[in-house]
């Protein structure tokens, strides 16, 4: 991959100007297939991670650690540092800059530049203040700062990406790597999709030419055991999400057995009972919401998950779904009308 040195991310001195990078981005609308991104200096981002310090490390993946930056004392960003990963890691990074490159939308993390020094990649994101969905629902808090309407407003986040992937991209673009880590959510919860390197255009691969690749428990059953592939193997994937949201739960749990068991498998028989519902919701947010609404929500995700790919809905189908649940304040459509509020008055 050649790599063009962007003259406007630096400064004279070495630094990177930021601000107008990042200005300059936010009005950026690339019409060209070809990715628009500027480049930024490895001494710069050695700069504003403090030579990738340990204490700004916000995540790591396989081969790769993501890490807090500050440039100019006011302008935060996250940067992906990958190395050791040989081939793969290439290519997820190739992937991450073609996609992320020509992709604008609010549901979406934004890639603001990219930078190669010697066998080390690194991607510069803007950074996401409340972290990973994941780290909400499973990490200190258990979810504590996730009422039920802000949980329905993340899922519907969530389907509003995924809806202009799968619908408004041409080609469509399939995540294949759709999870609550890979759900990065804003100083206000607005949820956005990140992490593209598995991602790959549909009806341009075959059965034959992809690598197996997804995270267990969110994977769909035809592409794991077939190798099937489409639009819906995300579907299926979003459910598992929207499950977790639902409940509280990690998406494959540890039984006592030292076995390992979906939660798929052990929602399903309980989600398809209106008795039983009620009782399997996340205690943080049990008895705060309309049961009609989570009803609704669980008959979602139950067709989301079906084994057989042709009875999931479209996102599309599950976006106009949730729309109705979310409160207008929160991008949906949802007049929430509070409860009078009494005073003695003398």
């Amino acid at each position: 991959m050649r790599v063009q040195h962007s003259h406007n991310a630096t400064d004279a001195a070495g630094g990177l100007t930021f601000g107008p990078v990042l200005s300059k981005l936010s009005s950026f609308k690339t019409t060209s297939k070809k990715t628009l991104l500027p480049t930024i200096d490895f001494a710069s981002l050695e700069l504003a991670t403090n030579k990738f310090s340990v204490i700004n490390i916000l995540g790591e993946g396989g081969f790769s650690h993501v890490y807090k930056a500050t440039f100019n004392r006011e302008v935060f960003a996250a940067v992906k540092k990958l190395d050791g990963g040989g081939q793969d890691c290439e290519r997820e990074f190739a992937n991450e800059i073609d996609l992320l490159g020509r992709v604008r939308h609010p549901n979406i993390v934004p890639l603001l530049g990219y930078c190669v020094h010697g066998e080390t990649r690194l991607l510069v994101y803007e950074l996401m203040q409340n972290g990973s969905l994941e780290t909400q629902l499973h990490g200190p808090s258990h979810g504590s700062a996730l009422t039920w309407h802000l949980r329905m407003k993340i899922a519907l986040d969530i389907a509003r990406g995924l809806e202009y992937l799968h619908e408004h991209c041409n080609p469509p673009v399939i995540h294949r790597d759709l999870k609550s880590s890979n759900v990065l959510l804003d100083s206000d919860f607005n949820a956005k999709i990140s992490d593209f390197g598995l991602a790959v255009l549909s009806r341009n691969h075959n059965k034959g030419n992809l690598k197996l690749s997804g995270t267990l428990g969110y994977v769909a059953p035809e592409y794991l055991l077939d190798g099937k592939l489409t639009e819906k193997s995300d579907v299926y994937a979003f459910g598992v999400v929207l499950l977790e949201l639902l409940m509280g739960r990690k998406p494959v749990e540890k039984l006592e057995s030292s076995q390992c068991q979906s939660i798929v498998t052990w929602a399903m028989p309980q989600l398809t009972d209106r008795s039983k519902v009620p009782n399997i919701v996340d205690p943080v947010i049990r008895d705060t919401m309309d049961l009609k609404h989570l009803y609704q929500v669980a008959a979602v995700a139950v067709l989301c998950v079906q084994q057989e790919p042709s009875y999931r809905p479209l996102i599309t189908d599950v976006l106009h779904s949730l729309i109705p649940l979310v409160p207008v304040e929160l991008g949906g459509m949802l007049r929430v009308i509070q409860p009078m509020l009494t005073t003695n008055q003398e």
